[in-house]
């Protein structure tokens, strides 16, 4: 799914999202508004990850939408 689709879908999105990744609040979410940038800083952020397992799970996971 790429980028544009993620952020025409967000709002039927973030509760996936926030199944997989629990530590994301929904201020989180209501800021990343579908910004792949943003959310994969988030993720960084919430768990401790470099910036490019951080990609590879959000990749993973948008491959799997």
């Amino acid at each position: 799914m790429n980028a544009d689709v993620i952020q025409g879908k967000w709002k039927q999105l973030t509760g996936r999202i926030k199944e997989r990744w629990g530590n994301l609040t929904d201020d989180d979410l209501d800021v990343a508004e579908g910004h792949s940038d943003y959310l994969v800083g988030k993720l960084q952020e919430r768990y401790g990850w470099s910036k490019e397992r951080a990609q590879d799970e959000l990749r993973d996971f948008s491959s799997r939408l």
